[in-house]
């Protein structure tokens, strides 16, 4: 990990460096992408296979009634109450979220509406462990009024996850494909003999999965979220935050992937100290430790900061995905200047446990934060704008829409709108 002090006159051009390095995209990396794409494009069916079985021991497209039964019946009961519960929470939030149409009407008895519609179809991509990540993906889906609502989960070692297969039972899922990768997103985004294309493709992924995602979208293929890269979490912290909570935190985010990033903010070099060294004693025992000290070692930030306005600065600066405010006054943070994709505020209040509602988890990386939100109801919906114009309404816009057209040189709508007016 490496410890900054923001003072410092070349600070932000050595911060940039690391951070940018997360951002670039990987020549190599991009080759092996776009070879995967490509060879889906061509083999469809015969390609998914060959990587199925390279990199899942999978080789099944799509998984058997009686795998997914015996994977759901030796789930935990107490598993199943929770992700019962869980769903319950999320979807009383996102209801709160449904769009309204509009419908305006001026004095000249012209008509303008703007009208919500579901899309047709989803693809929810999940990683083979999280049963959490597709009740976040699936509920707004569902609660917009998307019909098919298909469940993309990689098999570990060939084997199903109960969890994730019982959150889609119960979120009432009956489409799956045992997929994962690059290969899966291209079969969904495009359509194969045993994979139905979908409309748009939802859920968090590794470096491959993510620009995979991006590469369909710029081919038109089909939709995405957003930039739903490796994760992230900025904490902010004083004399009175405890170092171990702050440890805690910066290596649950860390143990995601090795391209995560974890970064403390503080004016007290204390904090700063206690937090690497109580980072380094927190890992001995942690299962993915080797994931967990690689995206430390890489992306760990401990930065040392004079003054709350150059935290609220620097904090902007990055646009992170998560924010933990542990400060005494943490309540002079709560205010519309700071961005982030989620920040969770005072001692009590856990990034971690966020992650299981009721507020969705799929939320922007990257420095994205700065112009885009977290997966909502809202990325399930189509909004169409309907216009009725009034004889004597097309008379009266119509003038300004003749001079600006015409002041254009689009003599073509200038002939369009006069014969409105003209209309009897």
């Amino acid at each position: 990990m490496k410890i900054l002090d923001s003072n410092k006159k070349n600070f932000y051009k050595e911060l940039d460096k690391i951070i940018n390095k997360r951002k670039t995209i990987d020549r190599t990396t991009l080759r092996t992408v776009e070879k995967i794409v490509n060879n889906v494009r061509r083999n469809k069916d015969k390609a998914l296979i060959y990587y199925e079985r390279k990199f899942n021991s999978n080789t099944k497209i799509i998984p058997n009634k009686k795998e997914i039964s015996t994977a759901i019946r030796l789930l935990d009961p107490k598993i199943k109450r929770t992700i019962d519960e869980t769903c319950k929470r999320v979807r009383d939030w996102h209801l709160k979220q449904r769009p309204k149409d509009i419908f305006y009407k001026d004095k000249f008895k012209n008509k303008f509406y703007y009208k919500n519609k579901p899309i047709s179809s989803t693809a929810c991509y999940v990683p083979g462990n999280l049963p959490s990540t597709l009740i976040m993906c699936a509920t707004p889906a569902i609660v917009a009024g998307v019909k098919r609502i298909v469940l993309c989960t990689p098999s570990l070692n060939g084997k199903l996850n109960g969890g994730v297969y019982y959150a889609a039972k119960k979120l009432g899922i009956k489409e799956y494909y045992s997929l994962g990768g690059a290969s899966a997103v291209m079969a969904l985004a495009m359509g194969t003999k045993k994979v139905k294309a979908v409309n748009k493709i939802v859920g968090p992924g590794s470096k491959w999965v993510a620009l995979s995602k991006k590469l369909v979208f710029l081919e038109g293929l089909c939709g995405i979220d957003a930039n739903y890269g490796p994760s992230e979490i900025l904490c902010i912290g004083d004399s009175s935050s405890l170092h171990e909570t702050v440890a805690s935190s910066m290596i649950a985010q860390s143990e995601h992937d090795v391209d995560a990033m974890a970064i403390l903010l503080s004016k007290n070099k204390k904090l700063i100290t206690k937090t690497k060294l109580s980072i380094i004693k927190q890992l001995k025992n942690l299962p993915r430790k080797k994931i967990a000290g690689k995206s430390l070692k890489k992306n760990g930030l401990l930065i040392y900061v004079s003054k709350d306005k150059n935290i609220i600065d620097l904090t902007n600066h990055i646009g992170p995905e998560h924010i933990e405010v542990t400060t005494k006054d943490y309540k002079k943070f709560l205010n519309n200047r700071i961005i982030a994709g989620s920040i969770c505020i005072g001692p009590y209040s856990s990034m971690s446990l966020s992650d299981y509602g009721p507020q969705n988890h799929n939320l922007s990386t990257h420095g994205s934060a700065k112009f885009s939100s977290g997966l909502g109801v809202k990325d399930f919906v189509t909004q169409t704008s309907y216009n009725e114009l009034s004889k004597k309404g097309v008379a009266k816009l119509g003038r300004s829409g003749y001079l600006m057209s015409n002041f254009e040189n689009l003599v073509g709508h200038s002939r369009s709108i006069k014969k409105r007016m003209e209309k009897k």
